[in-house]
C-alpha cells in the first residue's frame, strides 16, 4: 500500500473547504497537525474503514470510541432499521429511554438517575450547570489538558482538537467565564490542594476524565482518584467523572468500575448510542432532583433521548453482554501493546483495557506537561507511514488508538509489523 491513492479525496476534500470551514465539520478531521490530505471516508466495517478512493485500513480510530462492537455490527444495524420503521423522532418520552437508563442504572450504580441528551458535550455542560445550582457555588476545578467537549468553560487549557489545533483555549470565551475555571495538574494532588486552599468557599466540583484519554492516554495514579474525591468532599464539593470515552469501555462499569470509586455525577456518551449521537449524565438522587422539571436547575432538549440513537445504544450494550466485546476488546490492544513496548527506548506506551498511545518522548508520560514533550516531527512521520501501509489512526500526538472486539489475530500481527517498521524509520 505504499503507493496510497487519494485524488478522489483530494478532490472532494477541495469542494468541502468551498462550503465548510476547513472543510471538516470537526477540527481534527482536517490533518492539519500531519501535513497529509484528509481522508474523505465512503463505509466502514467490522475493524475496516474505506475511503472513496478504495483504500482500504484497519481502523484504530473507531469513531473516537464509540464502536467497540466494530463497524455496522449486524445486531445494531437491525435494532437502528426497526426503530427508524417506527418513526424518527416523537418529543415524548419512548420505552427505549427507560430502558437505556435503565442498563446504565445496572452498570454505574452511582448514576441514581439518568437524564438523556445528545452528546458528550452536552452532557458535561448540564451536569456543570447542575453541580452549580446545587451546590451554590460558582467555581469549578478541572485538569490541564482533559477535554471535556467544547461548552465555552471547558475550553480552558483543553485537550483533544483544541490542543491538536495548538489551540489550548478558544477565542469567544469570557474573561469571566475563565476566572471561574481552575486548572489543576493531572496526577498532582498539591496542585488541587493549593487551588482550594485559595477558592475554598467558591468550587462547585471538579470535573475529571478518570483515566485522561484527550492529551493521549494518561492514567491516573495509584491513590490519586480516591483521595481527589475525599478531598473534594471536604471541601464541599462535587465531583464529576466525565467517561464519554471510558465509559462501558474499560469495564462495564467504565473506570470507576475498575478503580471501584463512587463519583457524585457522571458523564456518558460514545458506546451508549452505539455510534449514533447520545450522551448522558446522571448521579445521586438528591443531585439530580434539583433538575428540571423536579427542581430549579433547568435542561432540555427537543430530540434527547431520541429513539433512534436509544434503540443502537440498547443494542450494543445488549451485544457486549452476550459475547463479552470489553473482554476481546482488552485482549486486542494487550497484545499490541505488548508486542511494540519494547520496539524503542525512544517511545513510551501508555494504555489501559482496549486504548493506548504511542507517545513520541522518552520516560513516564503522567500529565500534560510530560504530553507536551513528544516530538511532534517524530508522530507526523509515524502517522504517514502507518497510513500509507494501510492503518487508520487518529491524526493527532494527543488522541488514543481504539480497539474492538472485531479486531482479529491476523490484522494485529499485521498491525504490530507496520508499527514497528514505522516506529524504526523503515
Amino acid at each position: 500500500m505504499k503507493d496510497l491513492k487519494n485524488a478522489k479525496s483530494a478532490e472532494a476534500f477541495k469542494r468541502a473547504e468551498a462550503l465548510m470551514p476547513g472543510g471538516v465539520s470537526s477540527p481534527v478531521r482536517a490533518f492539519k497537525s500531519v501535513g497529509f490530505p484528509p481522508l474523505i471516508i465512503k463505509r466502514a466495517k467490522g475493524d475496516k474503514i474505506y475511503d472513496i478512493d478504495g483504500n482500504e485500513y484497519i481502523d484504530y480510530v473507531m469513531s473516537y470510541g464509540p464502536m467497540i462492537l466494530g463497524h455496522a455490527d449486524e445486531r445494531v444495524v437491525k435494532a437502528v432499521a426497526a426503530a427508524a420503521e417506527s418513526g424518527f423522532s416523537f418529543g415524548a418520552t419512548s420505552e427505549g429511554e427507560i430502558e437505556l437508563a435503565g442498563l446504565v442504572n445496572k452498570y454505574f450504580p452511582s448514576m441514581e438517575l439518568v437524564r438523556l441528551v445528545n452528546s458528550g458535550t452536552e452532557a458535561v455542560m448540564s451536569a456543570l450547570r447542575l453541580a452549580r445550582g446545587f451546590t451554590g457555588k460558582n467555581k469549578i476545578i478541572k485538569f490541564e489538558g482533559c477535554y471535556h467537549g467544547h461548552s465555552d468553560s471547558m475550553l480552558v487549557k483543553a485537550g483533544s482538537g483544541a490542543l491538536t489545533a495548538s489551540v489550548p483555549s478558544s477565542a469567544g470565551i469570557t474573561e469571566s467565564l475563565s476566572k471561574d475555571t481552575l486548572v489543576a495538574v493531572y496526577n498532582d494532588i498539591s496542585s488541587v490542594k493549593d487551588i482550594f486552599e485559595g477558592n475554598k468557599p467558591d468550587v462547585a466540583a471538579v470535573i475529571i476524565e478518570p483515566v485522561a484519554a484527550n492529551m493521549g492516554v494518561v492514567l491516573p495514579k495509584d491513590g490519586f482518584l480516591k483521595e481527589l474525591i475525599g478531598l473534594a468532599h471536604e471541601n464541599g464539593s462535587l465531583v464529576i467523572f466525565d467517561e464519554v470515552i471510558t465509559g462501558f469501555r474499560l469495564s462495564m462499569g467504565g473506570a470507576q468500575g475498575i478503580f471501584n470509586l463512587k463519583p457524585d455525577i457522571t458523564c456518558l456518551g460514545k458506546i451508549i448510542g452505539g455510534g449514533l449521537p447520545i450522551g448522558a449524565f446522571g448521579g445521586r438522587k438528591d443531585i439530580m432532583d434539583y433538575l428540571s422539571p423536579s427542581g430549579p436547575v433547568y435542561q432540555a432538549g427537543t430530540l434527547s433521548g431520541n429513539p433512534v440513537c436509544v434503540a443502537a445504544g440498547i443494542a450494543t450494550i445488549k451485544a457486549m453482554e452476550e459475547d463479552g466485546a470489553v473482554s476481546k476488546a482488552n485482549e486486542a490492544a494487550g497484545y499490541i501493546v505488548k508486542n511494540i513496548k519494547t520496539a524503542s527506548d525512544k517511545i513510551t506506551v501508555n494504555s489501559i483495557a482496549s486504548i493506548l498511545t504511542v507517545f513520541f518522548k522518552e520516560g513516564d508520560v503522567n500529565n500534560f506537561g510530560d504530553v507536551m514533550k513528544s516530538d511532534l516531527k517524530k508522530f507526523k512521520k509515524f502517522f504517514a507511514a502507518v497510513l500509507e501501509n494501510g492503518l487508520f489512526i487518529a491524526p493527532s500526538q494527543y488522541e488514543a488508538m481504539f480497539l474492538s472486539s472485531k479486531h482479529y489475530k491476523t490484522d494485529l500481527d499485521r498491525t504490530i509489523s507496520v508499527i514497528l517498521k514505522s516506529c524504526s524509520g523503515e
